[in-house]
């Protein structure tokens, strides 16, 4: 029988950061959530938002969303169901502009007992020297990429430097 994991705890000095960054959480997403400093990448913006996450600190949240981040915060009541468990960052890319960054990720949670996992690859865009989340892209895994056709002519993958119908087509 698997054991559902019940999620992080709130986040304390000392303790490893539940971004999975590996580092301790006063060192890692602490002063970018108390506003000592910016988060200096969009990575690392995103590392600080799961966090806040597993926190229930939904100012932070708030703003750092960019469809929210101008309008004035307010507190709803309640808490939220769902617990945070783990954080897997795939990728962090550049975009073509400058200030406009992507982050590939996978986000597991518990919700009524229930394992989960959001998978997204979101944009985040720099804004006055402040990374912002701006929305995502793409939900759910990243598509397959197709394998490559080789054609008869063209080099053979393996390396040999022979055409590929003179070297492993024949093989194949």
């Amino acid at each position: 029988m698997a054991i559902t994991p019940t999620g992080l705890d709130r986040p304390t000095r000392g303790q490893a950061c539940p971004c999975g960054s590996g580092k301790l959480f006063d060192a890692c997403c602490e002063p970018v959530l108390t506003r000592q400093r910016p988060a200096a990448t969009a990575e690392e913006l995103m590392r600080s938002r799961f966090t806040a996450h597993v926190a229930n600190d939904n100012r932070y949240l708030h703003e750092t969303y960019a469809p929210t981040a101008k309008l004035p915060y307010v507190e709803e009541p309640g808490e939220t169901p769902v617990r945070w468990t783990k954080l897997v960052v795939h990728s962090h890319e550049l975009g073509k502009q400058p200030d406009t960054a992507f982050v590939e990720f996978s986000a597991y949670y518990t919700e009524d007992g229930q394992e989960g996992v959001l998978e997204e690859k979101s944009e985040f865009h720099r804004i006055d020297g402040q990374w912002t989340f701006t929305r995502p892209v793409r939900q759910g895994p990243a598509p397959a990429k197709a394998a490559v056709k080789v054609g008869r002519n063209d080099p053979c993958p393996c390396g040999s430097g022979k055409k590929y119908k003179q070297c492993c087509l024949g093989k194949a």
